[in-house]
């Protein structure tokens, strides 16, 4: 099959959820030797127009990126691609309405990839892009009601999830390192607070804990933790590969989740394979609930107290290191939901 994903930035031009997410998928569609081909704004140097990494195609679209230059282009490079399907990301909104007026030419059907919605985007072009495609997949049940919400229908939307490594988490060693683990970005929506706010009120337990992750706010949380007086128990660990974090959180008792923004909660997702008992803190723009709501080794709360309370009744679960539950969102099973999506999309076209 041969796949067009649209987007103008990629991971080399900026470090996102989206970006990171179009990366996985393109390359996990060339594992099943499908021709893969990354419609983008040139992020390699020289003047050739094609650029191949990890078996993907990366195509030129523009040299620098510009949306308006994207928007006119794309039409003409989809047509020399001549793709079975396309697959685009919701942002620039703009992008998604222009592949879907290229695409009724080619007489090929438009997925729309929608991670979040982009503050850099306006509200009328996000409607527009909502009703555009023939499908639009969405990472979790909140951001399903955030496209609903904005026209799309009931039908049109389909959740394919983040993928884990399931391999890695029954391979991986245990590393006990720390009793509680928080892994995230450290950014403006990380809330690395709440969860030190959280220790804090333990300091007279026996615990220790890690923060995984690197970004903006991390010297802050740092210093946190040291007004807290907690920091002789927190490690800051910085960014770490998967291999190397997964040992950690095999190690520890408990996943702490409190980030004010997760389209999906990639981190925690890890955790919980790891069979931590893991505990989120509910916020309105994050989806990080739905992966434990209902279950018996997860929990919700509302503030860094209960929070606390909470890592201490933890204790009455036994240790655990793998908990194939989650075995249905390893990267095997994830990268098949797509491919069932582009043949269905293909035949219901072709049907018409």
């Amino acid at each position: 099959m041969r796949v067009a994903l649209v987007s103008m930035y990629t991971t080399h031009h900026e470090e996102t959820g989206a970006t990171r997410r179009l990366r996985r998928t393109a390359e996990l569609l060339a594992e099943r030797d499908h021709d893969v081909f990354v419609c983008c704004a040139q992020w390699w140097g020289g003047e050739v127009a094609e650029f191949k990494q990890n078996d993907v195609t990366y195509y030129r679209v523009t040299e620098t990126p510009s949306s308006g230059r994207f928007a006119s282009k794309i039409p003409f490079i989809l047509r020399e691609i001549s793709p079975d399907v396309i697959q685009v990301a919701s942002y620039p909104p703009s992008h998604v309405t222009a592949v879907k007026t290229a695409a009724r030419f080619l007489r090929t059907p438009v997925i729309a990839d929608w991670w979040n919605r982009d503050k850099r985007g306006g509200s009328r072009a996000y409607k527009r892009a909502a009703k555009a495609p023939n499908a639009v997949l969405v990472p979790s049940e909140m951001v399903r009601t955030q496209v609903r919400e904005l026209g799309t229908s009931v039908s049109a939307t389909q959740v394919v999830p983040e993928p884990i490594n399931m391999g890695l988490v029954r391979d991986s060693s245990v590393e006990e390192r720390a009793d509680v683990v928080y892994s995230r970005e450290l950014d403006e929506h990380a809330n690395v607070e709440s969860f030190l706010l959280a220790l804090a009120e333990l300091r007279d337990k026996g615990w220790s804990a890690a923060v995984i992750g690197d970004g903006p706010e991390r010297s802050t949380a740092e210093q946190t933790a040291r007004d807290l007086r907690i920091d002789d128990r927190v490690e800051f660990l910085g960014e770490l590969p998967a291999d190397e974090a997964v040992p950690i959180m095999k190690g520890a008792h408990v996943f702490a989740q409190t980030a004010t923004v997760e389209p999906f909660a990639t981190n925690l997702l890890w955790g919980l394979a790891c069979g931590c008992v893991s505990i989120v803190e509910y916020q309105a723009r994050s989806s990080a609930h739905e992966l434990v709501e209902g279950r018996e080794r997860g929990s919700l709360v509302t503030s860094p107290q209960e929070l606390a309370d909470e890592i201490v009744a933890a204790r009455g679960f036994d240790h655990c290191t793998i908990d194939d539950d989650f075995a249905r969102y390893d990267f095997r099973h994830i990268v098949d939901e797509y491919e069932t999506v582009y043949d269905a999309e293909i035949d219901d076209y072709g049907f018409f």
